[in-house]
């Protein structure tokens, strides 16, 4: 499964100060005009630059500038016009293939004035009167009204941060902005581009930073979220990891297995797809499971498989009781006893994976069920894509069932007209309405069917449900009987 990549890259503002005291004073990075001036003419130069430059100020920069009203005005667009005059011409360079439309000049942003003459705050709107002014966001202000659009107190620094035309200081900003790593709870560092990457996983959306993807981290061996450091999940006997939300509805024992193979029964019959023969079905380890696997002569199976459907006689140890959690989060007292298979018909038993989520154990148990209904039922010889494909179509359906009707025996009374007596009877205190997480669950085990890349899992259930889609689940299946393809 891929994971996605996300870069996030900031911009800051700058704020600059000023003073009024009677006169308007604007700070800039270099103040001196001198070499063609006395200095008995700077006041008066200098009061027409600051006043000519506050017309033209950028954003995000406080100006001093002496301000005197109207006479002042007038001095100053006198020294300006003479300045200009003086000016050296500009040289024009011709442009080739320049188109001829006029573009329009852009005007500079215009500070509000009260009426008496005095600017106006762009907070309070009062006029700046005097004593210190920023200037910054094309306005000006009062010191004390320029606030953070967070926390409403005053931006003191010289940098701040601009979220959709609010102001912010930056460390609200990156408190409410900066991405934080869902496993370490942590900001997000950045790249060496000074950028910000993190990983999140394609269902969940689960960010973190891309270090913990080699650090050890454990993820829940059921919806594949990551471990965060302030939870501690369960840990299985064979290593496996089990976040809470999954152990909340899990599986952990062969007698508690037997509900939810009665549930599915009832969803196969409800379908007109009864299987006729009783076939054990047994909740193993891991261990237990790889043996199995390893003396099988049929199936097709995944590296790592959490279900079988077993047609070999042999001896499988099963687990007879729920284990319980002790200290450090991890299973205590498992056990288990040997159970020997008999051969009295194609299938001989049906293994699961302990620990899993109901839901998660159904869609593998509705799986490994639908191959034993195509043995029992005389489908032979199959190709790894048809007959994966089939199952996982049924896997599919059942997961369907559950989340939309919330138990299997409504779903398939509804999908086949000539079954409508099928009981409503909730068979295990865990069946029944959902949680919001198991939906979400049931939502990600689906979307893991219907995304896998594999040729037989992946290609074959897409191509059986479009078959499905297309004939209907019956017709299909008789397609397949008969051919051993899928109806196109």
């Amino acid at each position: 499964m891929g994971w996605l990549n996300k870069i996030f890259k900031g911009s800051v503002n700058r704020v600059s100060r000023g003073h009024y005291d009677g006169n308007w004073h604007e700070g800039h990075p270099s103040d001196n005009i001198g070499g063609a001036y006395d200095e008995s003419d700077n006041e008066d130069i200098d009061r027409a630059i600051a006043l000519s430059l506050s017309e033209e100020q950028n954003k995000g920069k406080a100006v001093d500038i002496d301000y005197s009203l109207e006479e002042d005005e007038q001095l100053a667009r006198a020294l300006q016009e003479s300045l200009n005059a003086d000016s050296p011409p500009r040289q024009n360079i011709p442009v080739e293939n320049v188109p001829t439309e006029r573009v329009p000049s852009r005007e500079p942003p215009q500070i509000p004035f009260h009426s008496a003459g005095y600017r106006t705050c762009a907070g309070c709107k009062n006029p700046i009167g005097h004593g210190r002014f920023l200037s910054c966001m094309d306005s000006v202000w009062h010191p004390q009204c320029f606030r953070c659009f967070a926390c409403n107190k005053p931006i003191s620094e010289f940098e701040f941060a601009m979220h959709e035309d609010q102001p912010y200081h930056k460390s609200c900003y990156k408190e409410f902005f900066h991405p934080k790593c869902d496993v370490c709870k942590n900001f997000i560092p950045t790249n060496k581009n000074g950028l910000i990457e993190y990983r999140a996983h394609p269902f969940w959306m689960q960010k973190y930073c891309p270090s913990h993807e080699d650090d050890g981290t454990p993820r829940c061996c059921s919806c594949e979220r990551m471990e965060p450091m302030d939870v501690k999940y369960i840990t299985l006997d064979d290593g496996r990891k089990l976040c809470l939300e999954c152990l909340n509805s899990s599986i952990m024992d062969t007698p508690e297995c037997q509900h939810l193979y009665m549930d599915i029964q009832e969803f196969f019959e409800g379908l007109n797809m009864k299987v006729e023969q009783q076939v054990p079905i047994l909740l193993v380890e891991r261990q237990a499971l790889n043996e199995a696997l390893e003396a099988e002569k049929n199936g097709h199976h995944l590296p790592e498989t959490r279900g079988l459907c077993l047609s070999e006689e042999q001896i499988v140890r099963t687990i007879l009781r729920r284990p319980i959690i002790g200290p450090g989060n991890r299973i205590l007292d498992m056990i288990t006893a040997p159970y020997k298979l008999e051969r009295r018909c194609e299938v001989t038993a049906i293994l699961i994976l302990y620990g899993l989520p109901r839901l998660q154990t159904g869609s593998i148990l509705a799986h490994e069920m639908m191959h034993a209904y195509l043995r029992l039922k005389g489908f032979r010889s199959l190709s790894p894509q048809v007959e994966e494909g089939i199952c996982q179509v049924l896997s599919h359906m059942w997961l369907e069932s559950e989340i939309i009707f919330g138990s299997s025996a409504s779903m398939s009374a509804t999908s086949v007209a000539s079954s409508s007596s099928s009981s409503s009877t909730p068979t295990s205190s865990k069946k029944g309405a959902k949680t919001e997480f198991e939906k979400k669950l049931g939502a990600f085990i689906k979307h893991q069917i219907e995304t896998d890349s594999s040729e037989a899992y992946g290609d074959g259930f897409r191509a059986a449900n479009r078959a499905v889609e297309s004939y209907g689940l019956r017709s299909t299946l008789n397609h397949i009987k008969i051919t051993g393809s899928f109806p196109y």
